[in-house]
């Protein structure tokens, strides 16, 4: 009985984990959309403002280039956490069934040995 409770308990800090992991990937996701807008904003003033919207320009800022490229490796992030997210919650979802399997299984055993005990004290009584 006792490895049946430390196996609940793995299952559940296992499932408890993944939940953060994939909250965690949820939160940078959102994290870098916010960042990315707020670059996208800057790139389009400083195009604005100098009058020049074309990066192979010559005239074109350095601020809107550098702020462009960063906006750029963003985009790229979140599409590899958008990923990484898919792979999470797979994996959430096959822990939560294995914790509900381990749940099941220590229910039969609770209600087979609770049972089973009343037949062993009649049987001990004869």
């Amino acid at each position: 009985m006792r490895s049946r409770e430390t196996l609940l308990r793995l299952h559940r800090f296992r499932t408890e984990e993944k939940r953060r992991q994939v909250a965690d990937i949820e939160f940078m996701i959102q994290d870098f959309t916010r960042k990315f807008d707020d670059l996208d904003a800057q790139v389009k003033f400083e195009e604005s403002r100098t009058g020049v919207s074309d990066p192979s320009h010559f005239n074109y800022s350095l601020s809107a280039k550098s702020a462009r490229a960063r906006r750029d490796n963003l985009l790229r992030s979140i599409g590899e956490l958008k990923d990484q997210l898919g792979e999470a919650q797979l994996h959430l979802a096959n822990e939560e069934q294995e914790l509900r399997r381990a749940e099941m299984l220590a229910e039969k055993d609770a209600m087979g040995f609770g049972a089973a005990m009343p037949l062993q004290v009649a049987a001990a009584m004869r």
